[in-house]
């Protein structure tokens, strides 16, 4: 990881002001200023951002827009990055990137989605949700994601094991319990009934009482769009280290259409379970996240920032 700013304190105004003259007189020697900003926390970068507006009168997001856009990343508090990544999910490309709204809706908690809600329709002028709703031609990931979303607006209370474990049954019983589809209605209702955390007592409950996951089983060879999505928000749900180390090696290795991934989940991550997919990614592929980030990237400033961040160890 790279060290901190010269060590400097960042208890008193002066010791980010000293952060803000470095990267001021740094500014053009690109490895200098990912080093300088990987090496603080996020609150840290936010902070920082803060106090080169009040000293110099610009604003460093917009600065660095102009070249290192990837830094920007780190000086937006988590929900309005998140606003950013779902808006870029549903409109930067030629067709919508599903998985990243899944992400959103499946690894924050409520109060987190919430927020995001709020800074998208302030940064916007839209609503996440209708803009989810309006999405054409519709696919079998809108109705999860309309499901997650009512989720999280419910109230909920503690998870119960016994609603866990009826919800399994059903789970079985309308699906490889008997021939044909699942029935999605049943599914769209158990998941936008329950919490997150509530569906995911209910896939270990399911795995505990039928010897297999859920997930096993949706991916069977005649399994449609609906059960593929299904299946997706469910391994989001159950290991979200595993299923971003999955994603970074796809992004990596260039089997993945979703080129955004590498950023967004190194950045989104860092902080909270960067230890876990770097885990999860050695003991899947048998190699170091780091290692494969150096050949894969073409060497400078961005791959300066994901090895960076590759090696940073979570602070909360």
């Amino acid at each position: 990881m790279a060290p901190k700013a010269n060590a400097v304190s960042f208890s008193t105004t002066e010791g980010f002001e000293s952060v803000c003259r470095e990267i001021h007189d740094s500014w053009g020697e690109e490895k200098r200023l990912v080093q300088v900003l990987v090496g603080l926390s996020q609150a840290e970068c936010r902070k920082v951002r803060e106090t080169y507006m009040e000293v110099y009168g610009e604003d460093l997001i917009q600065k660095f827009d102009s070249g290192l856009r990837f830094l920007p990343c780190l000086m937006l508090d988590p929900f309005e990055r998140d606003a950013v990544f779902a808006r870029e999910a549903l409109h930067g490309n030629h067709s919508v990137n599903y998985k990243a709204l899944v992400e959103i809706f499946t690894c924050r908690k409520s109060s987190h989605v919430l927020l995001i809600l709020q800074a998208y329709h302030a940064k916007y002028r839209s609503q996440l949700d209708l803009d989810i709703a309006s999405i054409e031609p519709p696919h079998p990931y809108q109705k999860m994601l309309m499901a997650l979303s009512a989720s999280h607006k419910a109230h909920h209370a503690d998870v119960s094991q016994h609603i866990a474990k009826c919800d399994a049954r059903r789970l079985f019983q309308t699906g490889e319990g008997r021939p044909g589809a699942i029935d999605e209605a049943v599914v769209l209702e158990i998941f936008s009934k329950r919490s997150i955390a509530q569906l995911k007592l209910t896939f270990f409950s399911y795995k505990h009482i039928y010897g297999h996951s859920y997930t096993s089983f949706l991916k069977n060879e005649d399994s449609g769009e609906f059960e593929d999505a299904v299946r997706v928000v469910a391994k989001c749900i159950c290991s979200p280290p595993r299923y971003y180390a999955e994603a970074l090696y796809g992004c990596l290795k260039g089997t993945t259409n979703d080129k955004a991934a590498l950023v967004r989940v190194m950045v989104s991550r860092a902080e909270v379970d960067m230890d876990e997919i770097r885990c999860n990614f050695k003991k899947k592929y048998g190699v170091e996240l780091k290692n494969v980030i150096c050949e894969t990237t073409p060497e400078g400033s961005c791959r300066d920032f994901l090895v960076a961040l590759a090696t940073k160890t979570a602070t909360c």
